[in-house]
């Protein structure tokens, strides 16, 4: 009996079209794995399913949080944790999808056993990062964790941040909770687990095409009612791909084509660094085409008799 399947890949990739066609074939529930995909704000340019794809087999945790909330990989957690117990007690299959890689990670690994941070203790990182600058701030925490300052670069100021924030909230540093160790939801279940791999080539015009396609379909109108939030700009769903060059357009710093071509540049590389991730982070996961893996899951699920 197969209790999930896990469908991975890079995005622009197919995963929602064979994900919601294994639903159909095997009464299954679409579970959302992409970190971008769960704001209410983004549906556009985060490629969230439509309104009828929704509609036609369940979907959950999509579009599920909003802009505001710094949706980390614990309030993950505890939210699939629930649909996953909903999805059990109904007798479907679960079928989790996405690009985020850490998410299917914390499924299958576990997370460490951070406690959550306060807003009042992330603003005053906040706020520490935009008085000193970046470059200064990774000192800043070199001195106060220093063995979590080499497993990071000066630039990833959201690490940095991140690192920071705990050892305010907590006292102790961000690699002192390694070793303590949640179990993860899925690390005792009989799960099938698959990563589309697309020839890269053809992916990127996928990618760039599909940017395309979303301005066509309004994705400035919604950027520009992003923009009106007046959100924090360190927030993930202000740097959702695509989103910081539209909204540098908005504001007047570059022309309409120079964002869309920085927005299909960024989702680019952001493909290439989810290639990367998961040859590192999930080697025994099974590398399959996008265009055999619709019939080599579907026999899987057929074999073990789900």
């Amino acid at each position: 009996m197969i209790d999930a399947v896990l469908i991975a890949g890079p995005t622009a990739s197919g995963k929602s079209a064979i994900a919601s066609r294994l639903a159909e074939l095997f009464d299954g529930v679409v579970i959302n794995a992409d970190s971008m995909q769960v704001y209410s704000d983004l549906r556009i340019i985060t490629a969230r399913p439509t309104i009828e794809e929704e509609a036609q087999v369940p979907h959950r945790l999509y579009g599920t949080v909003d802009g505001a909330v710094n949706y980390s990989v614990g309030h993950y957690l505890k939210d699939i944790e629930a649909v996953l117990g909903e999805t059990r007690q109904a007798k479907k299959l679960a079928i989790i999808i996405g690009g985020t890689g850490l998410y299917f990670k914390a499924l299958l690994e576990g997370l460490s056993a951070v406690p959550p941070v306060p807003d009042e203790v992330r603003e005053t990182v906040r706020k520490l990062s935009e008085e000193l600058g970046q470059d200064a701030l990774y000192r800043y925490l070199a001195e106060r964790d220093p063995e979590g300052a080499k497993r990071l670069q000066p630039a990833d100021s959201v690490r940095v941040q991140r690192a920071l924030e705990v050892f305010k909230a907590t006292g102790r540093t961000l690699s002192s909770f390694h070793d303590e160790r949640v179990p993860g939801l899925l690390s005792q279940a009989n799960v099938i687990k698959a990563f589309l791999n697309p020839d890269r080539e053809k992916l990127k015009s996928t990618i760039d095409l599909r940017f395309e396609k979303m301005m066509d379909k309004g994705t400035l109108d919604e950027v520009r009612v992003l923009k009106e939030r007046n959100l924090d700009p360190m927030l993930p769903i202000m740097r959702a791909h695509g989103v910081p060059g539209l909204i540098d357009y908005l504001n007047g710093l570059c022309s309409l084509a120079d964002a869309v071509i920085r927005g299909q540049a960024d989702t680019r590389r952001y493909s290439k660094r989810q290639f990367t991730w998961f040859r590192h982070q999930m080697s025994d996961w099974q590398w399959l085409s996008p265009e055999v893996a619709m019939s080599h899951l579907e026999n899987a699920l057929k074999i073990k008799e789900y």
